[in-house]
């Protein structure tokens, strides 16, 4: 079983999609709680808003996590048919 580049490829490409989405919905929990503690009357607009926030940025990691599963299968495919392209091996010319 050979495995290719793309895996690496996908493996990077979703672990820096999870660390992006965690920080931003760190930093809009955190900023919805500095807001609440400071104006509580405004608690329900700014839960409403924090809850879309983050809706917002994990649909954007679950599509980038996408997009890298479909690059890393189309990179993969590529590297091991030039892989299998390069070790094929023919017979020499016979009579030379």
């Amino acid at each position: 079983m050979e495995f290719g580049l793309g895996y690496i490829g996908v493996g990077i490409a979703a672990g820096l999609a999870i660390l992006g989405a965690g920080l931003g919905i760190g930093r809009i929990g955190g900023s919805a709680a500095e807001g609440i503690s400071r104006q509580p009357d405004a608690a329900g607009k700014i839960q409403t808003a924090m809850i879309i926030s983050a809706a917002l940025i994990e649909g954007a990691a679950l599509f980038a996590i996408v997009i890298a599963f479909l690059a890393g299968g189309t990179l993969n495919t590529a590297v091991t048919k030039a892989s299998a392209a390069k070790t094929e091996v023919s017979a020499p010319a016979e009579g030379k």
